[in-house]
């Protein structure tokens, strides 16, 4: 199973639309959109899951296409790496 990142997504753009627009390239196990915590707001970009031949697939396919007037950006996700950078969280 691979997770692919898709980047530069419409921010009006829905799981379900993802879902069709890789489906035609595989199965997909999920498809997650990334929102602003606060507002609830996409914030253009997201995660879907499938098996690897259909990841290398999609990404061939869909890299740098056109999805709602935006050129997407279709990669293998990258682990998670834990920020040093961050402040601690003040405590009132």
């Amino acid at each position: 199973m691979a997770k692919l990142f898709v980047a530069n997504l419409p921010f009006s753009a829905t799981e379900s639309e993802m879902e069709d627009l890789f489906a035609q390239h595989g199965e997909i196990i999920s498809v997650n959109i990334i929102s602003d915590r606060t507002t609830g707001r996409a914030l253009g970009y997201g995660f879907i899951e499938m098996d690897d031949a259909a990841a290398e697939a999609a990404i061939a396919a869909l890299n740098g296409t056109d999805f709602g007037g935006r050129d997407l950006r279709v990669e293998i996700a990258r682990e998670r790496t834990e920020r040093s950078d961050r402040r601690p969280r003040r405590e009132w």
